[in-house]
């Protein structure tokens, strides 16, 4: 006598009911029932995506461990549903050793600074041996991830420190650059005004020369039974005055001498007021 057992499937699943053991049927979302004892729900496949996330430790050619975490999205083929059932046991194991196989036989050809360059054609190479092998058992390989690559910790420290050191290199090259840089244009820069600096003095003694050859011409002119030399004395003496009555006037002068000594004795007492004046 058999006896109707009812049973739901939810969406996006797919029952396995056999009869006897043997399979006979698949239930489609919904309410369903089997004749028990002699149908029996021996199993649910989803449809939906699966994500198995695979760590592996290897080495690289330049013998560095690392940890590569690889994680594989896959689902299962609606018009495979009997291989994927019953063809695996355990479909994420049989993944993950393909997994192992295809990491552990890159990884160990390239250094450690092309294996983080090298993420996008590992992940291919992945998904191509997993694609190839699992899709003959029901399963659709959709995307193969390489999500991480963590070495060891020293050699991370390591790393950190060849890029810490090429950055200060970097930085105290630009910073010299920019210090020749400071010290060209301040070098120009003093040079221009020292050549506008002597310009301005060869103007100045040019007008000077010229204003005296002026006032010498005028003088000998209008004043007769003078000579040149006469009158350059009386120039040079006016202005031998002028810069006197200039030194007496500034601020920090507080005792001017003007040379006026006949005699040796003269000299000496002038002498003695100068070393007093500059002692006070």
């Amino acid at each position: 006598m058999c006896i109707p057992c009812f049973f739901t499937i939810s969406t996006s699943e797919v029952g396995i009911v056999e009869t006897w053991g043997k399979y006979s049927r698949s239930v489609q979302p919904g309410l369903g029932f089997v004749m028990c004892p002699m149908e029996s729900l021996v199993g649910r496949l989803s449809f939906r995506v699966q994500q198995l996330d695979v760590r592996v430790e290897t080495k690289t050619l330049d013998n560095v461990f690392l940890t590569a975490v690889v994680s594989v999205q896959y689902q299962v083929l609606r018009e495979n549903i009997l291989e994927a059932f019953y063809a695996l046991t355990n479909p994420a194991q049989q993944i993950t050793a393909h997994v192992y196989d295809v990491m552990r036989s890159q990884l160990p050809t390239l250094e450690l600074d092309a294996v983080f360059e090298a993420k996008e054609d590992l992940a291919v190479a992945v998904k191509e041996a997993l694609s190839q092998t699992m899709e003959k058992y029901g399963y659709q390989i959709l995307n193969a991830l390489i999500t991480d690559l963590d070495p060891d910790q020293r050699v991370k420290n390591a790393m950190n420190e060849i890029n810490s050191s090429k950055r200060l290199k970097y930085a105290v090259a630009e910073r010299a650059e920019g210090d020749k840089i400071l010290q060209v244009k301040s070098a120009e820069a003093e040079a221009e005004a020292k050549y506008l600096s002597g310009v301005g003095v060869a103007k100045q003694r040019k007008a000077i020369v010229d204003g005296l050859r002026t006032s010498i011409v005028d003088f000998h002119d209008n004043i007769d039974g003078t000579s040149t030399k006469e009158v350059m004395d009386l120039l040079l003496l006016t202005q031998y005055f002028d810069m006197v009555q200039g030194v007496g006037t500034a601020n920090h002068c507080r005792t001017t001498f003007v040379p006026t000594s006949r005699t040796l004795g003269d000299d000496v007492r002038n002498s003695l007021l100068q070393a007093n004046a500059a002692s006070k």
